[in-house]
């Protein structure tokens, strides 16, 4: 049984930071990559960020040079850390278990941006 439990969110000014944990279980973190994805109101669920087996990271171009990912592989823990926050980051953060491995899915974490 796979399990994903993100952590982290809040509230924040705008420009402001947070990080987010996601505490993994029940699979084989060497083999599968991961990955971050926001959904906001009235709005699709989008990708924000992933990061392959390898440590390879991507990022949609909207959070490039704000937002990194990372991971502790032994703990088993992903995270993804953010800066200089805007209020369009105003959403529910998922983390989810990626490419090669099956689609699982944490129950999300609130992060709300004020100005």
């Amino acid at each position: 049984q796979v399990q994903l439990v993100e952590s982290g969110g809040g509230s924040v000014q705008a420009g402001g930071s947070l990080k987010l944990s996601c505490i993994t279980s029940g699979y084989t973190v060497m083999t599968c990559g991961m990955a971050w994805y926001r959904q906001a109101p009235g709005k699709e669920r989008e990708l924000v960020s992933t990061i392959d087996s390898d440590g390879t990271s991507t990022y949609t171009d909207s959070v490039k040079g704000r937002f990194t990912i990372s991971q502790d592989k032994i703990k088993k823990i992903l995270f993804l850390e953010m800066n200089r926050l805007e209020i369009e980051d105003t959403a529910v953060y998922y983390c989810a278990t990626d490419f090669p491995c099956p689609t699982f899915w944490g129950q999300g974490t609130q992060v709300t941006v004020s100005s």
